[in-house]
């Protein structure tokens, strides 16, 4: 089959990876037994060599999906006039070392009578390594030097091309199979000899967590659907073992269709996670702030060559992210280099420490104190800060430019200090308050002198052109959104930036930007930032306008891509955890602003 879209996806996963499945019953990219880990399904980037498990009623007739209500579990739907057959596919979760990783898969039919197919082509270490197959009365067993994968099935199983299996099975009204894909290692319970009965146990064992932790949400606006679907996309990118939260959970998908703007995402971005820390407090996950707070509190506790906290980690907690390519893979519709690691960790992001210690602010007001030892190194963090928020940084747009002197990233140097002062002054805890005090003004002055040219905030100090991180300014507290600095920029942006209500990160056709060729589309989280802004400054119609309009964009399951392409279409890395907790902020403060207007 060709490449599907990018949207053309929903994503199932389990806390610990996730698998892409297509509206046609193809999972089509899923590592194991971890997000970072090396990919056992890769047909998204290489629609010969990357692997697929596809389940699918050969009906000629249309293809819906759903995720069941407030949950995590995805329904593919067949229909003809001879019958309708559906797909259930999820991972189970579970708590601590003991439980089976697996993908289970369901094929019944509802109506009529369906024929069906199956097909499971894994590709082991990104399509590098051939595996062995072994044919069972049960199913089948891939082994690959690092990983086994156990296939239990109730049909039988015929060996394919590369190595894999297919089956062909017919189900009548209201029968069903189910399929198992278990990640196999010591200790794992035995599947049942009923498979179908497991499964179904499984299903609703997984729909049951899955509401428990819906339920928890304390959002009841006008989004609801929209934001609890994005408050579970956001749980299905945290590393339970852990609490990280990595930014998406594929690699090299492209910001442009044959272009080299290909990252990989699958890992924690400081700035990542703690907006969406920042997110999911709003919600009141307490449960998920809490578990990063501790994931961050360790990596405060290393020190790094480029400051005291590297850009991004693995879920692990390591460092090591070297950026390779694999250049065996075709990319993305031909979009190459396929790039796994990723070198931007080595670069100096000032912004980090900002968006960080804005998070820890948050936690210690909403959900407990930090702890001495986690203030201590705030504390070294802050003075750090103070000796070098002057440099020249590579920021939050992570260009493969020279550093400069990113204006966003001097107000968020700005925040990380006024956020510590808050914390030391709540609570009366020991630091050089003087020294915080007057490198913060200092920052704060430079800005209002450099980084503004009379019209507008600008990309850079010194510099004349836009860049939409100004929108976080008065997000971050650092100027009002009435003030006249703050509208003039908002209107420059709007007319410089924005495109049909999408907005860009900085002026687009100029390849000089960020040291790399090549356009690249919208950026559906700078899009939300402006609903957030227009609404806080009292422009509702415009806000609410824009917010609406940006919900067409999502996918037919309600999930974002990185950026919005010229027709429309999804680019860049799928689903994008920035964008989603962008969604659910601006959501939220769309809610209270419309609210205070009608109820003053």
């Amino acid at each position: 089959m060709p490449f599907k879209d990018i949207d053309n996806y929903g994503m199932i996963g389990d806390c610990r990876s996730a698998a892409l499945v297509s509206s046609e019953g193809s999972i089509d990219w899923c590592c194991l037994p971890r997000f970072d880990s090396p990919s056992v399904f890769a047909k998204i980037l290489d629609d010969e060599k990357g692997g697929f498990f596809r389940v699918w009623a050969t009906v000629e007739g249309r293809f819906k999906q759903m995720y069941l209500p407030d949950s995590n579990v995805l329904m593919t739907r067949f229909l003809s006039p001879d019958g309708v057959g559906e797909v259930i596919d999820f991972m189970p979760w579970y708590k601590g070392k003991g439980g089976m990783q697996a993908i289970i898969r369901i094929a019944r039919c509802v109506r009529g009578s369906v024929n069906f197919r199956l097909q499971c082509v894994p590709a082991f270490d990104y399509a590098r390594e051939c595996h062995q197959l072994t044919l069972q009365e049960t199913g089948a067993v891939f082994t690959g030097s690092a990983l086994k994968l156990v296939l239990h099935a109730d049909v039988p199983l015929h060996e394919c091309e590369r190595g894999g299996v297919s089956a062909e099975f017919q189900l009548k009204e209201n029968e069903r199979k189910g399929f198992v894909l278990e990640v196999e290692r010591d200790g794992n319970p035995q599947i049942p000899a009923d498979l179908e009965k497991y499964v179904v146990d499984c299903l609703f064992q997984n729909l049951g967590y899955w509401r428990d932790w819906a339920g928890q949400c304390t959002y009841t606006g006008r989004w609801r659907e929209m934001v609890m679907r994005s408050a579970l996309m956001l749980k299905l990118l945290t590393y339970d073992p852990t609490g990280a939260i990595i930014a998406a959970p594929t690699c090299s998908l492209p910001e442009t269709i044959g272009g080299i703007r290909n990252w990989d995402y699958r890992y924690v971005w400081i700035r990542d996670a703690a907006f969406s820390v920042y997110a999911l407090l709003r919600l009141g996950y307490y449960d998920e702030a809490t578990r990063f707070m501790e994931w961050l509190q360790e990596r405060a506790k290393e020190k790094q060559d480029v400051g005291p906290l590297q850009v991004m980690y693995r879920v692990d907690g390591s460092s090591d992210l070297r950026e390779s390519t694999l250049d065996h893979l075709s990319g993305y519709r031909c979009s190459s280099p396929v790039r796994v690691g990723n070198c931007a960790s080595e670069q100096l992001q000032l912004d980090i420490y900002g968006e960080m210690i804005d998070s820890i602010y948050l936690f210690n007001k909403y959900v407990e104190p930090v702890s001495y030892d986690f203030w201590s190194c705030l504390r070294d963090m802050a003075y750090w800060i103070c000796d070098n928020w002057q440099k020249p940084d590579h920021s939050i747009w992570e260009g493969r430019n020279e550093p400069e002197q990113y204006t966003y990233s001097k107000v968020q140097c700005w925040v990380a200090l006024d956020r510590i002062l808050r914390i030391a002054l709540k609570r009366n805890l020991p630091i050089d308050l003087s020294r915080i005090r007057g490198e913060s003004q200092k920052i704060y002055e430079t800005v209002m002198r450099e980084g503004w040219n009379g019209k507008n905030f600008t990309r850079t100090l010194g510099g004349d052109s836009l860049d939409a991180t100004s929108l976080l300014f008065t997000l971050m507290l650092f100027i009002s959104p009435l003030d006249s600095r703050m509208k003039s920029t908002v209107d420059g942006i709007m007319n410089e930036l924005v495109s049909d209500s999408l907005v860009y990160r900085y002026p687009p056709g100029r390849d000089d930007t960020d040291g790399l060729t090549g356009s690249e589309g919208t950026f559906s989280m700078c899009t939300f930032w402006l609903v957030e802004v227009l609404a806080r400054s009292g422009r509702l119609r415009e806000s609410r306008f824009i917010f609406e309009k940006m919900m067409t964009y999502a996918n037919h399951l309600g999930l974002y891509a990185e950026e919005i392409g010229p027709c429309g279409e999804a680019l860049g890395n799928f689903p994008q955890a920035f964008t989603h907790l962008a969604l659910i902020s601006s959501a939220m403060t769309l809610d209270k602003q419309l609210n205070a207007k009608r109820h003053p």
